[in-house]
């Protein structure tokens, strides 16, 4: 399948999608990372040490450069909209514990979000990805829901928001939700993180009661030590696991819309 994450700021969606990613990793299922947020966190988050240096996709200029027909740092009104990217996962992405990541970045300079060679290439390389690659894509967004007025999403199998209980995390999955069927998202799922007990399940239901939850996800020590970056998803206990094995398991039998 091919998954995205996204929802508000801080919500805790790296963390979340790094123990998706260890659960289907223990059931020896195949899974590629994407870290599509401008924040980069994903490799911290998954316990990388920093002297594996990934190098972010929107960094490859020269490779950029010639697979989109242009020259480098020259302004190019004219340019490959479809360059070839079939190679790039298994050239760049790193391979670390069973897992593999792929860092997009983000292009450092105004009007990023315009038509441009860089972006043409980012596009082309992630619709690849979801559509081509035989594996679990799981798909780490950007908070918020800026990037899905780029079609950063089109073509997942689902996204899942990732909220808190309170009424701004719920408001922004409403947006999100109303974005992502603008762009015919097939399957829009929720995960309730961060909860503390039968009123926080109650209150995110009754917020949310036009979506599915997948399940929820206690506020625990364990999980909140990943996102501090004293622990990795490979620290947690089987025991710990039990939440994200039950949500992934919901997760496979949602039906894929074709």
């Amino acid at each position: 399948m091919k998954i995205a994450v996204t929802g508000k700021g801080g919500v805790g969606k790296t963390t979340i999608i790094a123990l998706i990613g260890r659960v289907l990793r223990d059931r020896q299922d195949s899974v590629l990372f994407i870290d599509a947020d401008p924040d980069m966190n994903l490799a911290t988050v998954l316990g990388i040490p920093p002297d594996m240096h990934i190098t972010p996709i929107i960094e490859l200029q020269d490779l950029i450069a010639e697979r989109t027909g242009v020259t480098k740092n020259t302004p190019a009104p004219l340019f490959k909209m479809n360059p070839k990217v079939d190679d790039i996962p298994d050239r760049y992405a790193i391979e670390y514990e069973g897992f593999k990541l792929m860092v997009m970045g983000t292009i450092q300079k105004g009007g990023g979000g315009c038509a441009c060679p860089e972006n043409a290439f980012l596009k082309s390389l992630l619709n690849y990805m979801i559509i081509a690659r035989d594996e679990w894509i799981l798909l780490d967004m950007e908070a918020g829901i800026e990037h899905l007025g780029r079609g950063t999403a089109i073509g997942v199998d689902h996204m899942l928001i990732i909220v808190e209980p309170n009424g701004t995390s719920t408001e922004t999955a409403h947006r999100i939700r109303r974005l992502a069927d603008d762009l015919l998202v097939k399957s829009i799922q929720i995960i309730g993180n961060k909860i503390t007990g039968p009123d926080d399940e109650q209150f995110l239901r009754e917020e949310l009661s036009n979506f599915n939850i997948l399940g929820f996800v206690p506020a625990s020590d364990v999980f909140k030590k990943i996102s501090l970056r004293k622990s990795s998803p490979l620290d947690v206990d089987g025991k710990s696991l039990n939440p994200i094995e039950a949500i992934v398991e919901s997760l496979s039998r949602i039906p894929v819309e074709s």
